[in-house]
């Protein structure tokens, strides 16, 4: 009977046009009658979403994203509004997403509605900005007074004169071109560059050299540092904890090959303490995804790298979501720095004076 009503109908509003108007009329305000209202975001605005939506896609909740544009805009804003120029909020989106996800450009385009080049353009100009601030955001020893460091770090395994937590890290990297292609292949056969980081019982990171490549030593990188020619003539009061892979000088103690039960207590504490680094570079890493792998040449993978300690800083001081941190890796690299007579002199006052049986 509804077929035929239907056959009906239609037969009627092909006859008389006037009559399919009318019903086309009704059937319009039925449905609007019955439908629920919709509501549509301005997508010119990436901040029209709450801050779960953001933290996924941007490490960043909305007022972050705000500060950021705030800290940023004075050195990406386009001078004028010529050719749709993006917007500041728009320029530190697509960067964030980048950093975040690590994806393709491309990809990252689609995801904005934006073609690759103007992708590109843009992660270049936010990324060289962020570097710029990468002295405001990252000092050594820190912006609180040493006691406060040495507190801090004393409380996690009573460690004393602890003022920072030293290692390298390996940033994978696409083969680069040209002849200096092997130094970038690092001890587990893929191209990478071997970037330094300190950092505090906070897990903020108060020193980093991005620049050298993945075959270079972690030892060698933290002799030819800034930090190690201050640390070696006494600028800082407090020691640096290293892992067993550098040699132990006065200003930077490791652990004991083959501890006794004293060094054994003191190994505990160090291990514990030292930690943080490998925290830091967890967290680091879990952050911004693109620093599993950058396709790019070295020195902009450098500045990139940079980038996102300094952004790492600013989420850290912020009290952003922390993200979940994937088990540390393991490199199992020779050592190739022997120990400073002074060092080994050092290390063993600090058992004899902190671990040792009969002070329990």
């Amino acid at each position: 009977m509804k077929a035929q009503n239907c056959v009906f109908l239609s037969a009627l509003t092909m006859a008389c046009p006037f009559l399919r108007d009318v019903v086309d009329e009704e059937a319009l305000v039925l449905r609007r009658a019955f439908r629920r209202e919709r509501v549509f975001r301005n997508r010119l605005d990436p901040l029209a979403f709450p801050d779960d939506h953001l933290y996924e896609r941007y490490r960043f909740s909305a007022d972050g994203i705000r500060y950021l544009c705030r800290l940023l805009g004075p050195r990406i804003k386009h001078r004028t509004a010529r050719s749709h120029a993006l917007s500041v909020e728009q320029m530190v989106c697509v960067a964030l997403r980048f950093f975040a996800s690590g994806a393709f450009l491309y990809s990252v385009g689609d995801a904005e509605q934006l073609n690759k080049a103007t992708i590109c353009r843009t992660i270049r100009s936010v990324c060289l900005a962020i570097k710029a601030l990468a002295d405001v955001f990252i000092s050594f020893p820190g912006h609180r007074r040493l006691c406060d460091m040495k507190e801090e770090f004393y409380r996690i395994a009573g460690f004393p004169n602890v003022i920072g937590a030293v290692d390298c890290t390996h940033i994978r990297i696409k083969a680069p071109s040209g002849a200096h292609e092997a130094d970038f292949v690092n001890r587990k056969s893929f191209h990478s560059i071997n970037v330094q980081m300190v950092c505090n019982a906070d897990c903020v990171i108060s020193n980093v050299v991005a620049k050298w490549p993945g075959s270079v030593h972690d030892s060698r990188i933290f002799q030819a540092s800034e930090i190690y020619q201050c640390l070696s003539q006494g600028e800082f009061s407090g020691v640096l904890l290293g892992d067993r892979w550098y040699g132990c000088q006065p200003f930077l103690l490791t652990p004991f090959t083959d501890p006794q039960e004293a060094q054994q207590a003191y190994n505990h504490a160090h291990a514990r303490t030292r930690a943080r680094v490998e925290m830091t570079f967890g967290l680091l890493k879990a952050r911004f995804h693109c620093l599993h792998k950058l396709r790019v040449n070295p020195v902009r993978a450098c500045d990139i790298t940079v980038a996102c300690a300094v952004l790492h800083n600013v989420a850290c001081l912020r009290k952003e979501r922390a993200p979940r941190v994937p088990p540390a890796m393991d490199w199992d690299n020779p050592a190739i720095f022997p120990d400073d007579d002074s060092g080994r002199l050092l290390r063993d006052q600090y058992v004899l004076n902190y671990f040792s049986p009969s002070l329990s």
